[in-house]
C-alpha cells in the first residue's frame, strides 16, 4: 500500500504568511501579472498519485517551483497528497524549512563548501553523487553531533550529475565507511532518466537495469533504504516499470505535459496552474505599410489597430517568439507583430475594438481556446519548462485557490 504523508500536519506547520508573494513590487502596481491556481497544483498531484500506483509522490519544487512560487506551490503539493518535496539547490530546501514545512525533503545539486551543517540540523536528505560530497557531509555531521540523511545518486546514462562507472563502487564504499562510524545513514538511492519522454527508447531499459544493479549494491552494503527512485514527470506518466518506491514529477506538478508530442495537458488529466495576463497600454490606428517594432520585420498589410502589451524579454517573454508568440484578446487569438522588446511587444488586432486597459491573455490553461505555455514554447522553439521558469521577478504573483 502506498504510504502517504500528512499534508494537513505539514500545512499547519507552515507559516501561512510565507505563502504570500514576497517579490518586490514597484509602487503603483504592475501592468502585467501572473495568477497561480494552487487548487490546480493540488489536483495535479492527486492525479499523479493515482497514476503512480503504490509509489509515493515527490513534488519537485526547484527553480522557485518552476516559477510558481516555492512555498505556496510546496504547500499546495502537500495538500494534494505529495509525501516528499525535492529541490535542486540547498538554499531552496532551507527556505522551505524556514517557512515551517516539515515534510520529507531532499536537495541534490550540491557544491563543495555549502552549509551542510544547517541541512543536517534541518533533517534535509542530501543527494550525494561523489565521494567528496560524502566526506564533507560526514565532517559536518560530526561537527553538529547528528547523523546526516544521505541518498546516493548514480549516473545510469544521463552523463550529468551522479556517480558514473567505476566511481559508483567507490561511492558505495565511502558511504559504508561513514555509515559505520555513525556520521551518515543512507536513506535512498536515485538516478535520472535521459529519454523518459520517448517510452520506446532503449536507453530507458538500459538505465533501469543499471539502476536495479545499483539498488542491489546498496542492499548488499547493508543500507536500510527508505526510497529508491528514478521517475521524472514523463516516466511517472509513461513508464510504470520505473516507478519504484517514489516518483519525482516536476513539470507535471504544474499541469504542463512532459511529452507534448504524445499528449497535451488534458490528455494526461493535468491542469496548467499559471496564467499570465497584461493590460493594453496603447491602441492606435495605423495605415497599410507601417513597419512595426525594431527592424520593421512586420509591416501592416491594411489599415489596422496596433496594441502595445507591456511585458517583454525582461519579464520572460522569449524574443525568439517574435512574430509568432500567441495571445488572446477579447476571445480572439493573435500573434506578436514584429520583434519582442525588453518591456513590451505589439499585436496587430485588425479592426477589433480594443482600448487601453483591456486585458490580454498571454498564456493560461487553454481551456477556453486561449494560448498555453506550450504554445509559446512551440513559437519559441523551446520547451514549456523554460517558458514558466523564466518569468521575471517584476511580475507579481497572485495566488488563487485553497492555501491550507
Amino acid at each position: 500500500m502506498k504510504r502517504q504523508g500528512s499534508p494537513t500536519r505539514e500545512l499547519a506547520a507552515a507559516r501561512l504568511s510565507d505563502v504570500n508573494d514576497e517579490r518586490p513590487v514597484l509602487p503603483g502596481g504592475a501592468p502585467a501579472r501572473l495568477s497561480i491556481d494552487l487548487d490546480a497544483i493540488s489536483a495535479n498531484i492527486a492525479t499523479l498519485n493515482e497514476v503512480s500506483g503504490n509509489a509515493q509522490v515527490l513534488a519537485v519544487v526547484k527553480g522557485d517551483a518552476y516559477g510558481h512560487g516555492l512555498v505556496p506551490a510546496a504547500c499546495a503539493a502537500l495538500r494534494g497528497g505529495a509525501s516528499w518535496l525535492g529541490t535542486a539547490q540547498l538554499a531552496e530546501a532551507l527556505a522551505l524549512r524556514n517557512a515551517g514545512v516539515t515534510a520529507p525533503l531532499i536537495s541534490w545539486l550540491l557544491a563543495p563548501g555549502l552549509d551542510f551543517a544547517a541541512a543536517i540540523r534541518a533533517r534535509i536528505d542530501l543527494g550525494a553523487p561523489a565521494v567528496w560530497t560524502l566526506d564533507e557531509i560526514a565532517a559536518a555531521a560530526r561537527e553538529v553531533g547528528e547523523t546526516a540523511r544521505v541518498q546516493l545518486k548514480i549516473d545510469t546514462g544521463l552523463a550529468r550529475n551522479g556517480a558514473y562507472g567505476a566511481d559508483w563502487p567507490l561511492l558505495v564504499e565511502a558511504a559504508a565507511r561513514h555509515t559505520a562510524d555513525g556520521s551518515i545513514t543512507v536513506t535512498g538511492v536515485f538516478t535520472h532518466l535521459a529519454c523518459a519522454d520517448e517510452p520506446e527508447n532503449p536507453s530507458n531499459a538500459a538505465q533501469q537495469r543499471l539502476f536495479a544493479d545499483a539498488v542491489r549494491d546498496c542492499e548488499r552494503a547493508g543500507f536500510a533504504l527508505e526510497v529508491r527512485h528514478m521517475a521524472n514527470s514523463a516516466a511517472t506518466l509513461l513508464l510504470p516499470e520505473a516507478h519504484w518506491d517514489l516518483v519525482r514529477p516536476g513539470i507535471a506538478t504544474y499541469g504542463l505535459s512532459p511529452a507534448p508530442h504524445i499528449g497535451d495537458s488534458a490528455h494526461f488529466r493535468l491542469v496548467p496552474a499559471m496564467t499570465m495576463t497584461a493590460n493594453v497600454t496603447v491602441a492606435k490606428r495605423v495605415p497599410a505599410g507601417q513597419g512595426v517594432s525594431y527592424g520593421h520585420t512586420y509591416v501592416t498589410a491594411d489599415e489596422t489597430t496596433l496594441i502595445d502589451v507591456p511585458c517583454g524579454y525582461a519579464d520572460g517573454i522569449p524574443r525568439s517568439a517574435s512574430g509568432r508568440g500567441p495571445v488572446q484578446v477579447a476571445g480572439h487569438r493573435f500573434s506578436v507583430a514584429g520583434r519582442v522588446c525588453m518591456d513590451q511587444f505589439v499585436v496587430d488586432v485588425g479592426d477589433l475594438p480594443v482600448a487601453a486597459g483591456d486585458e490580454v491573455v498571454i498564456f493560461g490553461d487553454g481551456r477556453d481556446g486561449g494560448p498555453t505555455a506550450q504554445d509559446w514554447a512551440d513559437a519559441a522553439g523551446t520547451i514549456s519548462y523554460e517558458i514558466v521558469t523564466r518569468i521575471g521577478n517584476r511580475l507579481p504573483r497572485a495566488y488563487q485557490g485553497q492555501v491550507a
